[in-house]
């Protein structure tokens, strides 16, 4: 079984999109490692556990769950250091995602960059769901490139993004605002013929895949590797991802 490395920031991930990938690949046997950048215990974004508005646009119960369960997991509670990670040991990468302001510490480090940099070159398995792709986006190639710059991809679409923020805005913010660039327009930028390679999927707000039905659900599959929207694709890619395996 494979080995799968996750690096995580300290606070503000999103619960479904590492939960759900998190207990289908521990099912399937695999092992999931956490990593943060000082070894410390990460926790997920509690808004998305008690609700962003009125108790509304949180994780639904079933990732709340799973997600109770990997707090409690023995690769959670010792969790490595970004900057001691030899990324030849692990046989895939899954790069979560998040929007939370925490999520910044996670999504633009230099260090860990470098770190998905390296892995990338050893053309193994690659996951990344939401803003988890824009630590592809910023991490380089041998050639100074993106990684991410001949490769199909997709990731948070600007009308979902821009969508959440209008609607919360009053309340929270820029919440839902991680960086003044949208994410879908900082991944298109990195890509060689966005045109071609970026891939929107169907258009969709509300609905959301589960364990058994991925209708609503949308992924990239690009050989060795897989990007998804947002939480609601959590499932899908979940399970895209472990057929790498």
């Amino acid at each position: 079984m494979a080995t799968i490395l996750m690096p995580l920031p300290d606070e503000g991930f999103d619960v479904t999109e590492v939960a759900v990938p998190w207990r289908l690949l521990t099912d399937a046997g695999h092992e999931v490692v956490i990593a943060t950048e000082h070894g410390r215990v990460p926790y997920a974004d509690p808004l998305l556990i008690t609700g962003v508005v009125f108790g509304q646009l949180g994780a639904e119960p079933e990732p709340i769950a799973f997600y109770r369960d990997f707090e409690r997991a023995a690769s959670l509670v010792t969790p490595l250091r970004w900057g001691d990670l030899d990324v030849a040991q692990f046989d895939g990468l899954l790069l979560a995602g998040g929007h939370a302001p925490r999520m910044r510490q996670y999504l633009g480090s230099t260090d860990l960059a470098e770190q998905v940099g390296r892995f990338w070159a050893l053309d193994r398995p690659v996951g990344a769901i939401c803003h988890g792709v824009l630590v592809l986006a910023r991490a380089r190639a041998a050639d100074g490139r993106s990684v991410l710059a001949d490769v199909r991809t997709t990731c948070l679409p600007k009308y979902m993004e821009r969508s959440a923020f209008f609607a919360t805005a009053w309340r929270r913010g820029r919440y839902y605002r991680t960086y003044p660039a949208y994410v879908e327009d900082e991944v298109r930028a990195s890509l060689v013929d966005p045109e071609r390679q970026f891939e929107r999927g169907p258009r969709e707000l509300r609905r959301r895949g589960t364990a058994t039905d991925d209708a609503p659900a949308f992924v990239v599959d690009d050989g060795r590797y897989v990007s998804a929207r947002w939480p609601g694709d959590a499932y899908l890619f979940a399970k895209t991802f472990q057929d790498l395996f």
